[in-house]
């Protein structure tokens, strides 16, 4: 079936998928919204699932989906990469609680999902298409919005804690409230395992990867009038990694990774004009410390330092209902270190952007956004991007039709710029077109939901390691076009079917390149994700997620194109309530123990099971 591309609508009829409840996105223009004034693709993850879900991994829950494609360097924690649509996963731009967190220590400006665990996670949105006139570098497969819980009417608190296979232990707590005019929350999670090979056991690896994790979040917000509050903002994450890296053949090895990300904002909002214009003025503050070891017990043998201070000001202004203006200013200071055998090196830059972006509904049931956006980079100049959008519904939000156009650039990182060895001090920024069209449908006053998109994205420019020159360059053109479909159903109220499927067509286009025409690596076309719940009349509730990956390919060690089978995995789930406060849960993961890849030569978890206890007040 996943080698093949099942026709769309048959898989449909045997497939549901994914359900989206919330009324409410964010992630399209950086303000509340309702759905059906937003002509993008957005799915949400909402705290119902996450906690049905039991998932540990961000990862996981994005994989569940439509246009999501992951890899992970093997043990809980390892390298991950995220990619939308067929795009790169450095082209995946990520936030945290408001805050940009690409790394400018990376390669690529990317995002590692592998110290992102689910913690006190409440709330995921996903947006697809290329969307720089909001969010400006980066999105141009579209943007990953991570949020934590919001502060709980007067008094709530919670707290969890599992334990399973291979030694994992998995604890979280958080305690929230309101009282006068603050309200806010603090959270802490830890999570210890023993892992198991990152090196793939069809190599002979056997020594299994630890990992450790601690994160912490905080919220403060300070509501002085109506029309003046501050809002304060914290996340933090330490990791402790043991790793397999190799070159050549996989094998076991000592390496060791530290990491200590840091994440803040502070802001002001305050309304004037009897509300009709709302301001917000932030400063954000992302830092990425990670540091190498060969050897546990020793001093770094190397390490990358990474910061991004944000200055940000949106102003909303709403003269009537029928139209909203969006428009701000943003200055953006990236900068990395790096340290290690006998040498050290950094740089920096400076980005200003100015963007406006226009809601209007000009007739009932329609709603159309256009919006560009100007960044000036200290290095290579200026980037001006536009986006537009619409959203048509007859019938109240039953029932919509949507189309946008959404233009993205990528910055060239300063790894890619100012290395000694490899970087380029021309490069020109990463820039991509992208176009989609769909529907959603609601039946049976919301009992049955569908939602299908077609896109189509085009990039140029795409930055690229030259093997001649031992330069980065300019040097790719891709293309991805596919297909997204989501369904829910709710045939009792006692059960939820729910479901994605997305076939991507994600192509090398460079003229010339000994790769064009061919599938880009690590993107299988075909993914599919089904879950089930069911809340049983005595309390108890269980559930199924059945994910089906097609075959992709990836690079051997010597740098030879190979085939990554596809695989299907299953999970279940159960939990059971005692009392109005306690509840005791459980799941398997990998159910069939079955053995597959997401990247050349790394192990991934076989069968497992947990189980846990959580309370709630």
């Amino acid at each position: 079936m996943l080698k093949s591309g099942l026709p769309l609508m048959a898989l449909l009829a045997a497939t549901p998928a994914l359900a989206q409840d919330d009324d409410i996105v964010v992630t399209a223009s950086g303000i509340e919204q309702p759905r059906d004034e937003v002509g993008q693709a957005i799915s949400v993850i909402d705290a119902d699932t996450i906690r049905t879900r039991q998932a540990v991994d961000v990862t996981d829950l994005l994989m569940t989906t439509p246009g999501v494609r992951f890899n992970r360097s093997g043990t809980t924690g390892a390298a991950t990469g995220v990619s939308l649509r067929g795009a790169e996963t450095t082209q995946t731009l990520v936030l945290i609680d408001g805050v940009k967190v690409n790394d400018p220590s990376g390669i690529g400006d990317g995002y590692d999902f592998g110290h992102l665990l689910v913690g006190n996670i409440r709330r995921i949105e996903v947006l697809r298409g290329s969307n720089s006139v909001v969010y400006g570098s980066q999105a141009i497969g579209g943007v990953v919005n991570v949020m934590t819980g919001t502060p709980a009417e007067g008094y709530a608190a919670n707290a969890s804690v599992d334990y399973g296979y291979s030694d994992t232990l998995n604890a979280k707590a958080d305690v929230s409230g309101t009282s006068g005019i603050a309200s806010g929350g603090v959270g802490m999670a830890y999570f210890r395992t023993d892992g198991i090979s990152s090196a793939a056991r069809s190599f002979g690896a056997t020594e299994k990867d630890g990992y450790k994790n601690i994160a912490a979040n905080a919220k403060l917000k300070l509501s002085f009038t109506d029309t003046l509050s501050l809002d304060l903002r914290g996340y933090y994450i330490h990791a402790d990694l043991d790793y397999d890296s190799f070159f050549g053949a996989p094998a076991d090895s000592a390496d060791i990774s530290k990491s200590d990300q840091y994440v803040g904002y502070a802001g002001i909002n305050l309304a004037l004009l009897d509300g009709k214009l709302t301001n917000r003025t932030a400063v954000t503050w992302f830092r990425n410390d990670r540091d190498y070891y060969f050897v546990r017990g020793t001093d770094p043998d190397y390490g990358y330092s990474g910061t991004n201070l944000r200055f940000e000001y949106e102003g909303v202004y709403a003269p009537v209902d029928q139209a909203k203006l969006v428009f701000g200013y943003e200055h953006e200071r990236p900068d990395y270190d790096f340290f290690g055998f006998g040498d050290t090196s950094s740089a920096k830059a400076n980005i200003d952007s100015v963007y406006a972006l226009a809601i209007v509904k000009p007739v009932a049931g329609l709603s159309v956004t256009g919006g560009v956006r100007h960044d000036d980079h200290s290095q290579f100049g200026g980037a001006t991007t536009f986006g537009a959008n619409a959203n048509y519904t007859p019938n109240h939000g039953a029932t919509n039709f949507r189309l946008s156009y959404g233009e993205g650039f990528k910055a060239p990182s300063l790894y890619q710029l100012y290395d000694m060895f490899s970087g380029n001090a021309d490069l020109k920024p990463e820039r991509s077109k992208s176009y989609d069209i769909g529907f959603d449908q609601s039946l049976d006053d919301g009992r049955a939901m569908l939602s299908v998109t077609a896109f189509r994205r085009d990039t140029r420019n795409q930055i690229n390691y030259d093997n001649n020159s031992f330069l980065y360059g300019n040097l790719d053109r891709t293309r991805a076009k596919g297909v997204e479909a989501t369904l829910t159903l709710k045939p009792v109220d006692a059960l939820i079917l729910t479901g994605s499927y997305s076939y991507i067509d994600a192509r090398d286009r460079s003229p010339g390149s000994v790769d064009e025409g061919k599938r880009l690596l690590r993107r299988a076309a075909n993914a599919v994700s089904v879950s089930a719940d069911y809340a049983w009349p005595f309390g108890l509730s269980t559930g199924a997620t059945i994910t089906m990956v097609g075959d992709s390919f990836d690079l051997d060690a010597s740098r030879n194109r190979v085939q990554l089978d596809g695989y299907a995995i299953v999970g279940l789930r159960a939990s059971f309530p005692i009392g109005e406060h306690l509840e005791i849960y459980g799941r398997i993961d990998n159910l069939s123990d079955q053995e597959y890849a997401t990247a050349y030569g790394y192990g991934v978890y076989g069968r497992s099971a947990y189980g846990g206890v959580r309370v709630r007040f």
